[in-house]
């Protein structure tokens, strides 16, 4: 099974674990995702991790599974956001170019951003926007905070993609984590009212607003990044580290180009 994008999708692409992941530089990236921003219609950005590719191509497959698929088949962009699926794409003669999915946000919000640009954000804080006004003032910032277990609440979803639909921002930061993330940006694509540019960000944000401290830089440049956030959060992330993430490492042994 292979995870494609769409026709005409941006610049060529190197498989590996059944993505598509496209070949560009952190730079190249940011600059694509403002030129998206421009668009009458809305196409959206996902950064595929190790979390990631288990929850695409699970044991036993399920709705939500497919869902997700579906969601990074239609995807305008994917950027590998993570240096151990690089480091493993290289023991099977595939170098994967790395972009992490924090580091793209930081751009966007330091050297894209600026007056006149209207930035809609799904999930987050209460506070999130008057923090990022200090920080990083001059877009219009929009929020829209939904509920937990969003994915099985039809009502909830539906709040999501008017509010995109609705606001017609130049830039939407998903930041509800996967696979909802990449879910409802699908739906706003399906939908086809909303314009500009959707980002799955993760808890970029977190991050950019020190809610959440990010691994040394030694630590990111080693793929260390993992153990970091578990042991700053082992209680939310011990499974996701420790029981589902190890599977990567049978599903590359059985890999074959395709």
């Amino acid at each position: 099974m292979r995870i494609e994008g769409p026709p005409g999708g941006s610049g060529a692409t190197d498989e590996f674990l059944g993505i598509d992941f496209v070949r560009v530089s952190i730079g190249e990236a940011t600059k694509i995702v403002s030129l998206m921003a421009e668009s009458d219609t809305f196409q959206y950005v996902v950064t595929p991790n190790v979390d990631h590719v288990v929850m695409l191509f699970p044991t036993r497959d399920n709705d939500r599974a497919v869902q997700f698929r579906d969601a990074y088949r239609a995807a305008a962009l994917r950027v590998c956001d993570s240096r151990i699926l690089r480091a493993l794409g290289k023991l099977k003669g595939i170098d994967i170019d790395t972009v992490p999915g924090s580091d793209l946000s930081a751009g966007l919000f330091r050297d894209i951003f600026r007056a006149g640009h209207k930035v809609a954000i799904v999930g987050g804080e209460a506070d999130t926007i008057s923090s990022l006004q200090r920080l990083y003032a001059g877009p219009d910032y929009v929020q829209h905070i939904p509920p937990m277990g969003i994915l099985t609440n039809r009502p909830a979803i539906d709040a999501v993609v008017k509010f995109v639909g609705d606001e017609r921002a130049d830039f939407t930061l998903f930041a509800i984590g996967a696979p909802r993330s990449e879910i409802i940006a699908h739906r706003c694509f399906e939908e086809k009212r909303a314009r500009g540019v959707g980002v799955c960000i993760g808890a970029s944000i977190e991050f950019l607003l020190g809610h959440k401290a990010r691994a040394p830089e030694w630590m990111q440049r080693s793929g260390l990044e993992w153990a970091f956030r578990l042991i700053s959060e082992p209680r939310r992330l011990w499974r996701r580290y420790l029981v589902d993430g190890p599977r990567i490492f049978m599903m590359v042994a059985k890999w074959r180009p395709q």
